[in-house]
């Protein structure tokens, strides 16, 4: 079925069923995915409100990474445990020894790749319960749980500002309350706080036009100047209309910064 190799023999029978489908312990995982949704869900982390059910060991491991039992000496990351910090190091070296056999984009771990995988396949296994979205990844799956219950765990030691994921809390923390800037650009040396701002400044080396329209030809460097195309040519989307001289913006932002003229 597929090349990959395994030390153990569990291992190898597990990532078995990722080809046959089979899921020998559906109704034991399904009472157990149950009392997420129910009083029986009592194990709670005390630093993030994140939720645990009965197998309270797991309570416990997620618990190191709200300390320094298992950190990263190069970016201070902390670790459930000693194998995944071992994995995060190698995130350090640049060793990209997973390769996609679609693309040939090259990934650190497995896990990475197998997320990428999807976005060639289309699988998106992990459904909301509460509406239709399905998604490639469990994470993005919990992130998006909270539109619906409002919960944002993730509060900044620096201000009162709650997040629903930490990643935002990270990217908070890095353009509010930093002045470090390890983002270089290779072309010219200008220096970001974080990666896609970096990315899009890239473009203004590169001529990149990553935003395509899909009722033609055409091709933009920003989100914006597609959007304000799809509006003018294809009557796509939806004008935003200053209430006092109909003057029209392609977003409530613009509208907002022009109503401020007139007051």
């Amino acid at each position: 079925m597929c090349d990959k190799r395994f030390t153990q023999r569990g291992h190898l029978k597990r990532h078995s069923r990722t080809h046959s489908g089979a899921k020998p312990f559906q109704r034991r995982s399904l009472n157990k995915h149950g009392k997420r949704h129910t009083a029986e869900n009592v194990h709670l982390c005390s630093q993030c409100k994140k939720q645990y059910s009965s197998q309270n060991h797991l309570l416990q491991r997620h618990m190191n990474i709200h300390t320094n039992r298992h950190k990263c000496r190069e970016c201070g990351k902390c670790c459930q445990d000693s194998s995944a910090l071992a994995r995060h190091v190698q995130s350090h070296s640049g060793q990209k020894m997973f390769q996609c056999t679609v693309c040939g984009k090259r990934f650190i771990t497995s896990g990475h790749l197998d997320e990428h995988s999807r976005t060639h396949s289309g699988e998106k296994p992990y459904k909301c319960h509460l509406c239709d979205k399905a998604f490639s990844q469990s994470g993005h799956l919990d992130t998006h749980t909270r539109v619906h219950t409002g919960e944002k765990p993730h509060k900044c030691s620096e201000c009162d500002t709650h997040f629903s994921d930490f990643s935002s809390l990270c990217r908070h923390k890095r353009s509010v309350h930093s002045n470090t800037k390890p983002y270089r650009c290779p072309n010219c040396g200008k220096l970001f706080k974080l990666n896609h701002q970096l990315k899009r400044h890239v473009r203004i080396h590169t001529d990149a036009k990553p935003y395509s329209c899909r009722h033609c030809s055409e091709r933009f460097t920003w989100d914006y100047q597609l959007k304000i195309h799809l509006l003018k040519s294809h009557n796509e989307g939806t004008w935003f209309t200053c209430d006092i001289c109909q003057m029209k913006f392609s977003s409530k932002q613009q509208l907002a910064e022009h109503i401020q003229r007139h007051d």
